[in-house]
């Protein structure tokens, strides 16, 4: 696009600014392995239009991605998806969706950085890759809850049964959602919230 002769440059949509009633942000990560929907979820939720940093996928990660499970998924997160959504008229979550692909992680850490909480996303299909994933969470001191995505083709256990095979403890939430779904991704969201205030007011007790 070419701004020569102009005399501003274009602001943001009407619909991506911020409401004027906001008074709180927080930063929220979206975390989890390749392909358990990351930037689906960020996209399904967010009130404005998200920022994906998705790229092709080639020849060249055969053998480097696990892509167990998702071999039909043709684009990866390479940096970060970012959307944003308003849990009240004076609270609004900035999230941010990590990239899948272990060689990628490195990237964790700045992400990280200033988050208030984060939602795990969890695959039944290959719930070892969320050892890594929660131990760099408690690591770094983030609070975490989990969210097991139900994909039409993978197996359905309890929760008590996900915990105990994950080792949480039983004051982490752990809930099954549709990442597709906008309610079902708020949800999530609502629910780590509850779960961070749980802590805060456990905090001020003590």
């Amino acid at each position: 696009m070419d701004f020569k002769g102009s005399d501003t440059i274009p602001g943001p949509r009407a619909e991506d600014q911020l409401p004027h009633t906001a008074q709180s942000a927080a930063k929220i990560v979206i975390v989890g392995g390749f392909g358990v929907g990351k930037t689906t979820m960020v996209g399904s939720v967010s009130e404005i239009t998200p920022l994906t940093t998705e790229e092709t996928m080639t020849q060249a990660g055969i053998g480097v991605d696990d892509n167990f499970g998702s071999a039909s998924k043709t684009a990866t997160t390479v940096a970060m998806d970012f959307g944003r959504i308003s849990i009240t008229e004076q609270l609004v979550l900035y999230l941010f969706g990590t990239p899948g692909q272990q060689r990628f992680w490195f990237l964790w850490n700045g992400l990280f950085e200033g988050a208030l909480g984060a939602v795990v996303l969890v695959d039944t299909r290959r719930l070892e890759v969320s050892f890594d994933v929660m131990g760099r969470l408690e690591e770094r001191g983030v609070p975490f809850v989990v969210a097991v995505n139900a994909f039409p083709d993978a197996p359905r256990y309890a929760i008590e049964e996900l915990r105990t095979a994950l080792d949480l403890t039983p004051d982490i939430p752990i809930m099954e959602c549709d990442a597709r779904r906008r309610a079902s991704s708020r949800d999530v969201l609502m629910t780590l919230m509850r779960f961070l205030h749980s802590l805060a007011m456990t905090g001020s007790r003590t």
